[in-house]
């Protein structure tokens, strides 16, 4: 069996993927997920993405976080294995991504990859939870998975590591905990935005499901239909709202990076 791999990454994202046989162990072995992921001795990533053909113009992914924890989405990913199928699998520029959440649309034009997510299935609650000082109410949004997000100021200077563990744990948003996001809106209406992600429990680069998170509830403030998120990255990242915020569908879109093809060796592998 082949033990090539694929690294992929979106907007600062950074993704292992694996088609045909070595997607099913991706899917299935949860420790070697995180030998592979693991940035000190092993290829370094933020999750995996199993990418298998099932239909024309439609492929399911499955997508597992670095701790090998199952991820039910994650724009970012959905977005790389959108590109990845095209390039990879032969799939046409518009095609289905089944993903553990639900059916997602995405159109690939080169590196620019655009995805339609549909509506959160709940509206935006506010937790029982002490706001950051200087920051507004902690407002929680579902998009395939949770987001717990503030608006603060000097968003950029925060010691992140500090502050995010203490409420992605938080006792009121149940077992699982949520992702973190925290972000601050410019003069020239930008929203800069950090991420601290269950599942790698450290900060990201970018992550596509909490900026449409946050996106709905600013555009839902401002009564506008699009913005341009920046995430850590410094990949520029646009939202636009298809209805009504910030319950509504949107269309998420920003770039992707074919990184590297990559031949795993047994010293890698293990025993595993």
């Amino acid at each position: 069996m082949s033990t090539r791999l694929y690294k992929f990454e979106g907007a600062g994202n950074d993704f292992l993927l694996a088609v045909e046989a070595w997607a099913d162990r991706l899917n299935n072995e949860p420790d070697l997920v995180r030998r592979l992921c693991d940035r000190r001795r092993g290829l370094g990533a933020d999750g995996t993405l199993a990418v298998e053909a099932v239909g024309a113009g439609r492929v399911r992914l499955g997508y597992r976080n670095a701790d090998g924890s199952v991820g039910a989405f994650c724009a970012n990913g959905t977005r790389c294995a959108a590109r990845a199928a095209v390039e990879l699998l032969g799939c046409a520029s518009k095609l289905v991504v089944e993903t553990g959440w639900t059916e997602v649309s995405a159109e690939v034009s080169g590196s620019q990859v655009s995805l339609t997510i549909p509506r959160p299935e709940r509206a935006p609650a506010q937790p029982e939870i002490a706001a950051l000082e200087g920051a507004s109410p902690w407002t929680v949004v579902e998009i395939g998975v949770p987001h717990l997000a503030a608006e603060t100021r000097g968003v950029s200077e925060l010691d992140l590591a500090e502050v995010a563990p203490r409420y992605r744990h938080h006792p009121a948003l149940g077992a699982e905990g949520a992702n973190v996001d925290l972000y601050e809106i410019t003069d020239d209406g930008t929203i800069h935005i950090r991420t601290w992600e269950r599942g790698v429990e450290g900060e990201t680069l970018s992550c596509g499901s909490g900026m449409v998170a946050v996106a709905l509830l600013v555009m839902a403030s401002r009564g506008s239909d699009r913005v341009e998120l920046l995430p850590r990255s410094g990949d520029r990242v646009a939202v636009e709202a298809l209805g009504e915020p910030p319950r509504c569908a949107t269309r998420l879109t920003g770039p992707t990076r074919f990184v590297a093809t990559i031949e795993l060796s047994e010293d890698l592998l293990g025993d595993l």
